[in-house]
C-alpha cells in the first residue's frame, strides 16, 4: 500500500480545496472556501512549528497522501483543546421527571440545554476521504493515526477528547433538526447558518440561541427523529470511535443533533495499546501489518506497514514501510494493531 497520512502543508490547499466541494455540506471543519481553508493550513503550520510541549489551543492538519501518484486523497484534524477563543457549544439531553399524586401517573419529557460542558476537551475532527478511496482500510488510517499523533505529542493534548459526527442531511441539504429548531430563531437555512459558522465561528449562537430548555415533544417529528442520529456516510466512523472507547453522553450538535462522542484520552485503544521500538532492520519475510508511526511534528509520518518483533525493544521492518515512514535503522516507531 503506497498511502501514508503526513502533516498539511501549504501546498495542498488546492488538494483540500477539491475534497471540501465534494462533502455535501454539514461539514464545518472542511469548508469549500479558500480563505478559511488557507487559514487552517496557517494554523496548522503555527501549531506544528511551537516548541513548548504545554496544552494550547492549536489545530494540527493531516492528510493522506498516495506516493505513488503524489495525490491527496483524505483529511483530518486535531484541536488540541476547544472553547477557548468562543465558546464550545452543545446542545445535552436530559429528561425531566414530575409525578401527579392526583392523577395517579408520572411524566418524563425530554430536554435540550444549550451547554457548554465539552469545553476544554481537546477534539479530533475533520475527517473526509475521498469516495474513489473508501476501500482497503484507508478511512482506519485516517482515522487512527490521529491518535498515534497524540501519543507521540501527548503534553499538548487535554484529558478527554471529544469527535463531533455530521447530522442527518436531507437530499435538498438541509437539515430536519435545524428547521425543526434553531432555524425558527435565526431567520437563515442550514446552508448559511453552517458555511457562516465554518467560515466566522458560532459566536451568534450565542447572541441568538434561546438559553432556556427546549421540549423535544414540542419539535416537529421530522426534527425529533434525527437527534443523536449520525449522517449514513458516518456511521462507519461512529463505530470506529466506539471500537476505541469513546461513547455518546448525551451531547449532540445544535446545528445538525448529529452525536457527539468522548473518550479519556489516555483509554483511547490504539494510543493505550500502542508501544514504541527502535527498528534494527529494514526488511523482513515476516511479521503483522501494523498501524505504524514516526517522526514528530512537521516530520510526522503513518502508514501500514508489515513489523517483525526481534525481541528485546527491536523490531524489523519492510523496506515499503520504511520508505512510507521516512525511516532507517537506528531510528523508533511507534505501532499498534491493526
Amino acid at each position: 500500500m503506497s498511502f501514508r497520512m503526513r502533516t498539511a502543508t501549504e501546498a495542498d490547499l488546492s488538494a483540500l480545496y477539491e475534497m471540501a466541494k465534494l462533502t455535501g455540506g454539514g461539514f464545518t471543519n472542511l469548508p469549500p472556501d479558500r480563505d478559511s481553508l488557507a487559514a487552517k493550513l496557517a494554523r496548522s503550520a503555527d501549531a506544528l512549528a511551537r516548541t513548548e510541549e504545554t496544552l494550547g489551543t492549536d489545530m494540527i492538519v493531516l492528510v493522506l497522501e498516495n506516493m505513488a501518484t503524489g495525490q491527496v486523497r483524505g483529511t483530518c484534524q486535531l484541536f488540541t483543546r476547544v472553547g477557548q477563543h468562543w465558546p464550545f457549544y452543545s446542545y445535552r439531553i436530559g429528561t425531566l421527571t414530575q409525578t401527579s399524586k392526583e392523577l395517579g401517573r408520572t411524566f418524563r419529557a425530554d430536554m435540550l440545554t444549550l451547554s457548554t460542558d465539552l469545553e476544554g476537551a481537546s477534539e479530533v475532527g475533520g475527517l473526509f476521504l475521498h469516495p474513489r478511496e473508501r476501500a482497503g482500510g484507508l478511512g482506519m488510517l485516517l482515522a487512527r493515526s490521529r491518535y498515534l499523533f497524540i501519543r507521540q505529542h501527548r503534553a499538548r493534548f487535554a484529558d478527554r477528547v471529544i469527535a463531533e459526527l455530521r447530522g442527518v442531511i436531507d437530499e435538498a441539504g438541509g437539515s430536519p433538526f435545524w428547521d425543526g429548531l434553531a432555524g425558527r430563531f435565526f431567520g437563515m437555512s442550514f446552508q448559511e447558518a453552517d458555511e457562516f459558522n465554518a467560515i466566522n465561528g458560532n459566536q451568534f449562537i450565542a447572541d441568538l440561541m434561546p438559553k432556556h430548555p427546549i421540549y423535544t415533544a414540542m419539535l416537529p417529528e421530522s426534527a425529533r427523529a434525527v437527534i443523536s442520529m449520525p449522517h449514513p456516510t458516518g456511521r462507519a466512523a461512529m463505530r470506529m470511535l466506539e471500537n476505541e472507547g469513546f461513547t455518546h453522553d448525551n451531547y449532540i450538535d445544535i446545528f445538525d443533533g448529529g452525536p457527539t462522542m468522548s473518550a479519556s484520552t489516555d483509554q483511547i485503544r490504539s494510543l493505550a495499546e500502542a508501544v514504541t521500538s527502535r527498528v534494527a532492520k529494514i526488511g523482513t519475510d515476516g511479521g503483522e501489518i501494523r498501524l505504524a508511526s514516526a517522526g514528530r511534528l512537521t516530520a510526522f509520518k503513518a502508514a501500514y506497514a508489515h513489523v517483525e518483533d526481534l525481541g528485546k525493544g527491536d523490531v524489523a521492518i519492510d523496506e515499503e514501510g520504511a520508505a512510507l515512514l521516512d525511516i532507517k535503522p537506528g531510528d523508533s516507531i511507534v505501532h499498534a494493531h491493526r
